[in-house]
């Protein structure tokens, strides 16, 4: 009975915790970051003030959790990095990932929290760098520096490359999105945008071995 209880309280506190933050993010954008209360978030979400202040004491904490949040899988794990020995699999496996983390209105939203707050709280974007892009960036870096040493890629600049992947799906699926309200891409166009970045990797890096 007291672990029934216990998941219950658990699945109860994440349901605030996502109340707080979706609630968070939709101020954020309506009213700009510093024009936006904790206590005006507590209401949006329906949850007490010391509900909110439990888990997120400060305003900055809250924008940390919706950076971080942002960045996972919907499972709420960080992205998986491919195993090294088939840069075609990988690559697409990331490309995937990538197009799918960016294509949500979510990520959208914290785009352009930062992009307008950045004059006054130039803050906010060193924290969605440094807990959100950073992290995902150097998973990729990662990944490719080991297709390097396993010999299925020839990679001798792996921060250029990350970029380069990176930048040519984010250049379709995010930021037309910046700017085009009526921007959505079916699953079709994004999948061949992924594919086409893939062969542009491949051709530039790709060896041709894979690893028995």
């Amino acid at each position: 009975m007291a672990e029934g209880l216990s998941d219950h309280h658990r699945r109860l506190a994440q349901q605030k915790r996502e109340a707080i933050t979706s609630s968070a993010t939709a101020l954020f954008l309506e009213r700009g970051y510093s024009g936006t209360s904790l206590a005006r978030i507590a209401e949006a979400a329906g949850v007490s003030k010391s509900t909110l202040f439990k888990q997120f004491p400060t305003k900055a904490a809250l924008f940390e959790a919706i950076v971080t949040e942002s960045w996972q899988q919907r499972s709420g794990q960080a992205p998986a990095r491919p195993p090294a020995g088939d840069l075609r699999a990988g690559l697409v496996a990331i490309g995937r990932q990538y197009a799918e983390l960016m294509g949500r209105p979510g990520m959208t939203a914290l785009f352009r929290i930062v992009i307008a707050e950045l004059p006054r709280l130039p803050e906010l974007g060193r924290v969605q760098f440094r807990l959100g892009k950073l992290p995902y960036f150097d998973s990729v870096r990662l990944y490719l520096e080991a297709e390097h040493e396993a010999g299925t890629a020839r990679v001798p600049d792996a921060e250029s490359a990350a970029n380069q992947f990176l930048g040519m799906i984010a250049n379709f699926v995010l930021w037309p999105r910046m700017l085009l309200t009526d921007w959505n891409p079916a699953a079709q166009e994004t999948g061949y945008a992924v594919d086409e970045a893939v062969e542009t990797m491949l051709a530039r890096y790709g060896t041709g071995h894979r690893e028995p």
